[in-house]
Order: structure tokens, then C-alpha cells, then sequence
């Protein structure tokens, strides 16, 4: 997996490309925490070039959840294959987490907000 972030005005996207598994999701969630301890208003996941999540991938989102909500951080993933979206539905995960098909749609409700 490759990981790389950005900054967009308030926003605070993080890249993410190739395969988020049990040993990559490390370094997923050091980039989570690292984001949440900033003074952004949004934290954005580009999920475009994501080819594969496990449970352990999942689980770095879920565990951040409370964290985002506290800090009053607007989270959300954008750019789903229908692979991973299938995921996320079978899971019942779009329930918890907004999911965008583009980034320009998820910008959109960051700054309507």
C-alpha cells in the first residue's frame, strides 16, 4: 500500500493506493491519528486507487470514529471501486461512515456545512 496525504484549504485528504490490510493499516492509522491532532475542519480518504480492505482496514476507520466525532471533524471516504463499496454495505459501514462517489462531491458537502 501507498499512502500519501494533502492539504485543501480546511481539508485534510489522505491517499490511499493499493491494498489495506492487517500490515499496512498501521501505517493508515498513524496518518488517522495524525489528522484528528490537526486543526482541520475535514479529514477525507481518496479510496480511488484502493484495490482491496480487510478487517483490519475497517478497523482503523471504526476505531478513529468516536475521536472525529468528539473533535467535530467532518470524516469521509470517497472514490469506492464496487468491490470495496460492496464491503461496506454487506458490513452495514455506509450506515456509520459518509461515503462520497468523488472527491468534488464530498468537497461539496464539507463546505455546504
Amino acid at each position: 500500500m501507498n499512502l500519501s496525504t494533502e492539504q485543501e484549504q480546511d481539508v485534510h485528504i489522505i491517499h490511499i493506493e493499493g491494498d489495506l490490510d492487517a500490515s499496512s493499516s498501521i501505517i493508515l492509522d498513524t496518518a488517522m491519528y495524525e489528522a484528528i491532532n490537526k486543526p482541520e475542519k475535514a479529514i477525507l480518504i481518496d479510496c480511488e486507487r484502493l484495490n482491496y480492505i480487510s478487517s483490519a482496514g475497517l478497523g482503523v476507520f471504526m476505531s478513529h470514529l468516536s475521536d472525529l466525532e468528539e473533535k467535530n471533524i467532518f470524516f469521509a471516504l470517497y472514490g469506492m471501486s464496487e468491490k470495496v463499496k460492496n464491503v461496506f454495505e454487506i458490513l452495514g459501514l455506509e450506515q456509520l461512515i459518509r461515503c462520497f462517489p468523488s472527491k468534488q462531491t464530498a468537497l461539496q458537502e464539507v463546505f455546504s456545512k
